[in-house]
């Protein structure tokens, strides 16, 4: 008598299909473990987290969605992953700023194709937003911004004008403006 042999059952979809589907779900996943979003602040390079990673830092000036093809495509949940990779890679596993950010970069892309958006058209969308150096609206600053990806850039001139953002408002109950002034010169170990 013959073997039977289980042959497994072949999706009537295409591949890309449940790729696509499967990424939407990690995506969510992720979005569901941030515990706050805030839109408050001047975030330079668009977005940013807190020193704990709970919160994620979308600049105040960044609209929350642009116009693809006739759909409205809402942008924090790639914004959201991005910082959550970078992050987890920077804190876990000890990556430096420049790798952790290209590893995030790349899965926020795949997150934006698997949501059929054209990788082009939002990255332009999003290059008009960055904060480069010599942007003078970095003034309302949060607290417990991480710095270590602006240490790592060695971006003095942007440490400089966010402490001085920070000296000028108010301060809340136990902190230091010069907190972040002595984290701006200090310099991780090579």
């Amino acid at each position: 008598m013959p073997s039977k042999r289980i042959v497994p059952k072949e999706l009537r979809v295409p591949e890309w299909f449940v790729s696509s589907f499967m990424m939407d779900r990690a995506l969510e996943a992720v979005v569901r473990q941030i515990k706050r979003l805030d839109r408050r602040h001047d975030i330079p390079y668009l977005a940013g987290y807190s020193k704990n990673g709970r919160t994620i830092y979308i600049d105040r000036h960044m609209p929350k969605s642009f116009l693809f093809r006739g759909r409205r495509i809402k942008i924090h949940r790639f914004l959201i992953l991005h910082e959550a990779v970078e992050k987890t890679l920077m804190d876990h596993l000890g990556s430096r700023y420049l790798h952790a950010h290209q590893i995030a970069t790349r899965a926020e892309q795949a997150a934006v194709r698997a949501s059929g958006i054209s990788w082009y058209a939002y990255d332009r969308f999003m290059r008009i937003y960055v904060k480069r150096i010599g942007d003078a609206r970095v003034t309302k600053v949060p607290r417990d911004l991480d710095l270590k990806p602006y240490q790592d850039e060695h971006d003095e001139k942007l440490l400089h004008r966010m402490a001085a953002a920070l000296d000028k408002g108010p301060m809340p109950m136990g902190f230091r403006a010069y907190r972040v002034r002595d984290r701006r010169n200090a310099r991780p170990p090579q």
